[in-house]
């Protein structure tokens, strides 16, 4: 028995994949429209085309990600991007057009109707469905870890026994004040994970989307995909101010600074064609906010988007926890190094899903053990202290002053102790790293520094 928490694109591969190796497979969740895959707008980023190459990719990674990337781990997910391709195409999904974004060479980015998630993760739920994945719409409590062993996860107070778990939860972006992805990202079983023996790692880079929109009914993601279609960023004077095909972190910093000189910032898309038909998800809630985009300026601000960190993986997933897994964005394996190139994420829930799949088969992991671990469910607390927190102190300029400061805030917030322990550690690495690489931006250290090419690693204290 093989149980995956998690029901977004990362968790459903993996389902489908082992489903049909034989396996008999329980999918944990909290609702499939609740996943930061359900959300995710643009696409997915394959090197299938002619004229591109799974190099050209490569270097692009690299070159997003600051040289902070395992570069065996960025050439194992990006040659298996056409066996990705070929998967979801197998099971019946349709993409309608190819597309260039922030930090690519090449229009390699598949989409549908700028809501590719949406349509990847309900066909994938349809497929599992059909293979007979079991589906448990419930919220996992804590995992059932004991002596470097997992032997499931505690649901209500009771124990789910599997031989193999795979976290497939997310990231801990929801950690912060404003953030683009699902509320219920806020990292609990990564920080249950750790509390209880699992290595993390790069829990400092969390990448900042550009053009977040912070509006009165809510917040909302102006895909990247509405600037690779001629939008253009200005500030409060008219002015032009970046390339907007920068890779993400470039144009967040660019916006930053418009902001702290007092300019407002907006996205001017009124030039684009058919708006409404190309981008009907963002046409809809702006809308909903009394902004037409064919007339009006969008008023956009940087907001939390993707945990870059995550727990620490080899190249085929395996966690430093015997019989844990964990892909997609709970997961780190070097991938994304210092900066998520765009539409990278996509690409890595398919691998991972696959890939886990492949790996679980070999190990087969089998136990028996006398005591059961215990349930270490706990009340949430204050998260809105620690939101606060975090976007103060670890947000997209950050100074050891507000870092150190954080830190004993972080203390004196009663929470959770998993949510707090990774929030601290967001924090404590974030102020080891004296230097400023992709996501991370340290206003005392403004630039990259060589004895930092190297990955942090948190086992409750940070080491880099």
């Amino acid at each position: 028995m093989i149980g995956i928490i998690g029901g977004g694109i990362a968790g459903l591969t993996a389902s489908i994949a082992l489903a049909r190796r034989g396996f008999e497979v329980t999918l944990i969740h909290a609702g499939i429209k609740n996943t930061n895959s359900y959300l995710a707008q643009a696409g997915v980023a394959f090197p299938v085309l002619e004229g591109d190459s799974i190099k050209a990719h490569v270097l692009d990674t690299i070159k997003a990600g600051r040289y902070l990337n395992d570069e065996e781990s960025v050439w194992s997910v990006i040659s298996k991007g056409s066996e990705a391709y070929d998967f979801l195409t197998s099971l019946g999904l349709e993409f309608e057009a190819n597309e260039i974004e922030g930090g690519h060479s090449f229009p390699r980015v598949f989409t549908i109707k700028n809501e590719t998630g949406k349509h990847m993760t309900s066909l994938l739920y349809l497929r599992a469905k059909e293979l007979g994945v079991h589906f448990v719409e419930k919220t996992a409590g804590s995992l059932a870890i004991k002596n470097n062993k997992c032997y499931g996860v505690f649901i209500d107070g009771e124990l789910l026994k599997f031989d193999a778990t795979i976290l497939a939860v997310g990231g801990y972006t929801s950690l912060f004040k404003y953030s683009s992805g699902s509320p219920l990202n806020l990292g609990i079983l990564v920080g249950d994970a750790i509390m209880k023996g699992a290595l993390a790692s790069n829990l400092e880079f969390v990448q900042f989307h550009p053009t977040g929109f912070i509006g009165k009914k809510g917040v909302g993601l102006i895909s990247e995909a509405v600037r690779g279609h001629g939008a253009k960023l200005v500030n409060s004077s008219g002015e032009r101010f970046v390339n907007e095909l920068e890779p993400r972190d470039v144009v967040a910093r660019a916006i930053y600074a418009q902001m702290e000189k007092g300019e407002d910032v907006y996205l001017d898309a009124t030039r684009i064609e058919d708006f409404k038909s190309k981008f009907p998800q963002i046409y809809a809630f702006l809308t909903k906010e009394g902004i037409s985009p064919k007339e009006d300026l969008i008023p956009i601000a940087p907001i939390a988007h993707y945990s870059i960190g995550g727990l620490r993986v080899d190249l085929h997933y395996r966690t430093s926890i015997k019989h844990l897994y964990a892909i997609g964005e709970a997961a780190d394996n070097g991938f994304h190094g210092a900066n998520r190139l765009a539409s990278n994420s996509l690409l890595e829930c398919i691998v991972s899903g696959l890939e886990v799949a492949r790996t679980i088969f070999r190990d087969m992991p089998k136990f028996k053990e006398e005591k059961e671990p215990e349930d270490t469910t706990q009340e949430l607390g204050e998260i809105g202290g620690i939101k606060e927190i975090l976007w103060s102190h670890a947000g997209i300029v950050r100074t050891q002053e507000g870092l150190k400061e954080g830190l004993k805030k972080i203390e004196s917030i009663e929470a959770d102790s998993r949510i707090k322990l990774l929030a601290r550690g967001i924090l404590e690495c974030a102020l080891a790293r004296k230097e400023s690489r992709g996501a991370h931006f340290r206003r005392d250290y403004p630039f990259m520094r060589k004895e930092y090419e190297r990955f942090s690693i948190f086992d409750g204290t940070c080491h880099l």
